[in-house]
């Protein structure tokens, strides 16, 4: 699972200058079953970032929408039934709105009005839709929001609290901005259907993170953070500390891990903040705190400085995976030329001859993954006169079997991408530096 979610990580950041958190906050987001707020002006990325994270799974529909102060409830959740209303039920068409989507994009979230809040809020926390009088599960997985102002009035405290992650996109750095004027494909890039993720992978995240265990100097960590949190009037509800170890747990577990370590608990600086200035004090905060032994147990900072060697490692080995001029990506072949194609089948053999599958109503067609020579089928499935077989309401020779493709016992040959290693941003690096430095 490592290798694959640091797989999209790549293919999302492709093409994108200095948006390397956001990209790893949103798919965190997205893991955790967590939504995301960007903060920032427009043309910023903010929406393609949204865009992409849908391209990672491999179900569920797309769904976006700019708010404005005067926006319905139908823009949202879909038009009134006509049909339904001649019943006297109130219900509405949602297929291709909201409620029917697993990735969704809503900008300028905060001029949602009060006609749109409460099944907004509703849907966002328990992921159900009151459509009439039913309330149904709906699909959705995330949902990345984005506002060019934060949130004024009490009655925005519920939506903007429903948004565990947050992240302030400023404008490219200077050094930034001339990769920007250099920068040649900006289409939103292809993924491989066999880096993209399952329902059933989410389901396994869920579960498996679930069992990663907080190691003591995080939990030492967040005590003190509380505390400090207090004393800088910062309120933050036990529900949301709640969600913060569970997303914290989800980013050890697809790091490969089973302990949570302070290492992980980088991410709170995008958690805790209510504005962005906050944000940089809780930075401070952290930085300082491994820094210092009322903080961490000195007999621990040894394993510590391994983690973040590793850090580092990671980062140095990290690569990208290069597209062709079309935004295809490349890979490359058992002969290490060129290819579109990301593997391929290869027929296996047993003593030089070819390995065939059972007929297909046999439970194990592979014979626990030994297959069949042709002897073998004939003895065992076909008759010893007429050398037949009864298969899908017909009659089938075994010579019609053998040659047929479909029937030989292959494996799935994957080729490896064709990249070649980050680089990251000169902000990038200067902040590794300083983190160092503490």
């Amino acid at each position: 699972m490592k290798t694959r979610i640091q797989q999209l990580q790549t293919a999302l950041q492709s093409g994108l200058i200095e948006r390397e958190t956001p990209v790893r906050l949103a798919l965190l987001a997205a893991l955790s079953g967590e939504h995301l707020l960007l903060i920032g002006a427009p043309g910023t990325a903010k929406s393609a970032l949204a865009r992409r994270l849908h391209l990672v799974f491999d179900h569920g529909q797309y769904f976006e929408r700019l708010l404005t102060r005067f926006s319905v409830p139908e823009e949202l959740f879909g038009p009134l039934s006509i049909k339904a209303l001649e019943d006297d039920r109130y219900e509405r068409l949602t297929q291709a709105y909201l409620p029917d989507a697993s990735i969704a994009f809503i900008d300028e979230i905060f001029k949602a009005n009060s006609a749109i809040l409460n099944a907004l809020l509703t849907i966002l926390n328990e992921r159900e839709f009151d459509n009439g009088s039913q309330r149904i599960k709906i699909p959705l997985v995330a949902v990345i929001a984005a506002s060019n102002e934060l949130p004024e009035g009490d009655e925005l405290d519920a939506l903007y609290d429903r948004f565990l992650l947050r992240y302030h996109v400023e404008p490219i750095s200077p050094e930034g901005f001339k990769q920007l004027l250099m920068l040649e494909n900006t289409e939103i890039p292809a993924i491989d259907p066999q880096w993209k993720l399952t329902h059933d992978d989410l389901q396994q995240i869920q579960t498996q993170s679930a069992q990663v265990l907080l190691d003591d100097d995080v939990q030492y960590l967040l005590s003190q953070l509380r505390e400090h949190l207090t004393t800088q009037n910062i309120y933050v509800s036990d529900r949301r500390w709640r969600k913060l170890v569970k997303l914290l747990k989800v980013a050890a577990w697809t790091d490969g891990r089973t302990t949570v370590d302070v290492w992980d608990c980088w991410l709170l600086q995008h958690c805790l903040w209510h504005s962005p200035e906050q944000r940089t004090d809780i930075l401070q905060w952290y930085e300082k705190s491994l820094g210092a032994d009322a903080i961490i147990n000195p007999a621990r900072l040894t394993r510590l400085a391994d983690a973040w060697e590793n850090t580092l490692n990671n980062e140095q080995g990290s690569h990208r995976q290069l597209n062709d001029e079309n935004g295809n990506p490349l890979y490359l072949d058992t002969e290490g030329e060129l290819t579109l194609r990301s593997g391929h089948q290869e027929e296996l053999t047993r003593n030089g001859e070819p390995l065939y599958l059972a007929p297909p109503d046999q439970t194990d067609r592979t014979n626990n993954g030994k297959g069949y020579q042709q002897k073998e089928l004939a003895s065992l499935f076909f008759d010893d006169h007429y050398q037949q077989c009864h298969i899908d309401g017909k009659w089938v020779s075994l010579a019609q079997y053998t040659a047929d493709p479909e029937n030989r016992l292959t494996r799935d040959i994957h080729y490896p991408p064709h990249a070649e290693p980050i680089y990251f941003s000169q902000t990038h690096v200067t902040e590794r530096v300083q983190e160092v430095q503490v």
